[in-house]
């Protein structure tokens, strides 16, 4: 089964960087989409940024200018640059790698177990 591993999180201060990373078990090469999504406390799981095979990036717009999604197909990793940071951007982070499995469409959904960053002075 497919399965994500993610690294990168921790504590930064307001104005610094970070990046995350999410190794996948699957060729991220054969990949439908990739995406990040994060969750402070308290509140719903909200998107963040997605990748599609071809190379399409989209953002929320919280994060656009500030936050670059990217892919690895050699170490089948996907990344999330994180620079600007601000308190608001803390959350602990999640991968999502979608992955079509047959002609019929069917899809595997895999989940990172999640990353916390903090972002405080």
């Amino acid at each position: 089964q497919a399965q994500l591993v993610e690294s990168g999180g921790g504590l930064v201060q307001p104005g610094g960087s970070l990046r995350l990373s999410c190794a996948t078990s699957r060729r991220i090469g054969s990949a439908s989409t990739m995406g990040w999504y994060r969750q402070a406390p308290g509140k719903e799981r909200e998107f963040v940024a997605l990748l599609t095979s071809d190379g399409v990036e989209n953002y929320a717009g919280s994060v656009k200018g500030r936050f670059t999604i990217s892919r690895d197909n050699i170490q089948n990793t996907v990344y999330l640059q994180m620079n600007s940071l601000r308190p608001d951007d803390t959350a602990t982070y999640y991968c999502n790698v979608r992955w079509i499995v047959n002609v019929e469409g069917a899809t595997v959904d895999a989940w990172g177990q999640g990353t916390q960053v903090t972002v405080s002075s």
